[in-house]
């Protein structure tokens, strides 16, 4: 992966710093460095059954992941891209066991270790999906918020805690060893998957997995909701969509200071459509059902019973398969397709299977609102680990030696992005209230790079939004000091001095 402007100075920082330090802190600062060289970690969360595993093999493109209850979904799993698959066990003392894949293509349901002693299980892949994404499937948390483990409660329970001034806990399945919930921790961003809508300890786990990740994933600029299985929203094999938006809308309103959207999604479809799980023998099947009069399509439809033990021209595994791959709305949709379209192309079903199954704008959310930001966060991320070790290292001349180098570095006026996601950030989670118009403002140079998007001049010439910048930081000034709280101000400066940057950026380019 190749490192962004942000985090390629962190390395020199980390180079310079693990050179100076002693031992025991440079070996620390190499385990950042080595990080930054990393594709960007996206943690896969949420309770049990709600469709995670489904939703991480849409992601990378192929079904790897169990869906079905197992060893393996009891622990943190590490999917990345490699030349080769191959699934590691690796024990909490660091060695690893090496398996194969299942018959299946899958990883092993059950991985040859005693699960005690499992620290993650490690998945390379060969999809070109992985290349700058790590995904990390994350065990399920308990369907009641009081069947907590002891050992995540004191790992995410105690940042929690930290965070928010009060004891809470993780509603992680018990079971779940300190290490696996460390390896969360680790990520750099969040998607937390939900059905049906969220219940108060989905907003308790949340709030746990955004205190006890990084400083900059810990933000809804950072982490997304996902609500699955939207299928299940409405009886047989109607259309979701006019139930799946409006209620995908309310959700995200409800975890409006956890994340920065929630997008629905048909986990099944998405799977099977990324997945090539739909053969040519299932399209053909569809499509002699799809010949037969609409009145017994539809009374086919109207259950999974009625759809596998009807009298029809295709056998009840095949049609036991269709329902298994599809669902009662992905069949539906796929036979009027068909009885539109009947000489419609296999992969052309496919492609329009997954248009309506919402991970295509799934797809495009991860993009805009993480992908393309891995630079920010990942520095972020970095500054917050050697923050956190010059903070902890055991010997003054190491914890100075960090600390002085963080600050130069924080000076740069590149670096100020990363204060100005932090600003946005408080005013995100609603710690630092701003009017309406102007926390808009904010999020847009927080989160956009293009200077029309963020001064909303789609047409303006550059001299033009230069202007429009140093009207903008001149409105952020008056507000600090024109009646602001003090912690409104502080972010008011910040903001102020990011249009002032980017219009002298702005003015640079013209000249």
């Amino acid at each position: 992966m190749t490192a962004g402007p942000l985090s390629a100075q962190v390395a020199q920082l980390c180079d310079a710093a693990a050179a100076a330090a002693g031992p025991q802190a440079a070996e620390q600062v190499r385990h950042v460095r080595r990080r930054l060289d990393e594709p960007l970690r996206v943690a896969i969360a949420g309770r049990l059954k709600a469709g995670k595993s489904t939703l991480v093999n849409a992601v990378v493109g192929r079904r790897i992941a169990p869906t079905e209850a197992g060893e393996c979904t009891r622990v943190v799993t590490v999917f990345r891209y490699g030349t080769a698959d191959r699934v590691d066990v690796v024990r909490r003392d660091g060695t690893r066991t090496s398996l194969p894949l299942d018959a299946d293509g899958m990883v092993p349901q059950r991985l040859g270790v005693p699960p005690a002693q499992v620290a993650h299980v490690d998945v390379h892949v060969t999809s070109d999906r992985l290349r700058d994404l790590t995904v990390v499937d994350t065990p399920g948390l308990s369907s009641t918020s009081t069947a907590v483990s002891d050992r995540a409660r004191a790992v995410l329970g105690a940042a929690t805690a930290q965070a928010t001034g009060q004891a809470t806990g993780a509603p992680f399945d018990d079971g779940i060893d300190d290490d696996s919930a460390a390896a969360v921790s680790g990520a750099e961003a969040v998607v937390y998957v939900f059905s049906q809508g969220v219940r108060a300890d989905d907003v308790q786990a949340l709030e746990a997995f955004r205190a006890a990740s990084a400083r900059l994933a810990s933000n809804p600029l950072n982490a997304l909701g996902v609500l699955s299985k939207v299928d299940t929203l409405v009886p047989g094999a109607a259309d979701p969509w006019p139930v799946a938006g409006p209620l995908a809308a309310d959700q995200a309103q409800v975890l409006r200071r956890s994340v920065s959207d929630v997008v629905p999604v048909v986990g099944l479809l998405a799977e099977t459509a990324e997945a090539g799980r739909l053969t040519a023998a299932d399209v053909e099947a569809l499509r002699a059902i799809a010949e037969l009069p609409a009145a017994q399509q539809l009374l086919m439809l109207s259950s999974v019973d009625l759809f596998t033990g009807r009298a029809a021209p295709v056998a009840t595994d095949r049609r036991r398969r269709l329902v298994e791959l599809l669902g009662l709305y992905g069949a539906g949709f796929a036979l009027a397709q068909l009885a539109a379209q009947p000489r419609l192309a296999s992969g052309d079903l496919v492609r329009l299977l997954c248009q309506v199954s919402g991970l295509p704008r799934l797809r495009q959310t991860l993009d805009e609102q993480v992908r393309w930001r891995s630079d920010a966060i990942k520095a972020g991320w970095a500054l917050s680990a050697l923050e956190r070790l010059a903070g902890h290292a055991a010997d003054p001349a190491d914890r100075e030696l960090l600390r002085d180098a963080i600050e130069r570095l924080l000076r740069e006026p590149a670096y100020h992005r990363l204060r100005v996601l932090e600003a946005a950030q408080q005013v995100a989670t609603g710690a630092v209230p701003l009017p309406e118009p102007m926390r808009h403002e904010l999020t847009r140079l927080a989160t956009l790079q293009d200077p029309a998007a963020i001064l909303q001049l789609p047409q303006a010439p550059p001299w033009a939004l230069a202007d429009a910048a140093v009207q903008a930081a001149t409105r952020w000034r008056v507000y600090a000091v024109g009646g602001a709280s003090p912690a409104q101000a502080r972010v008011a400066h910040v903001v102020h001095r990011g249009f002032h940057l980017l219009s002298q950026n702005l003015r640079a380019a013209v000249s």
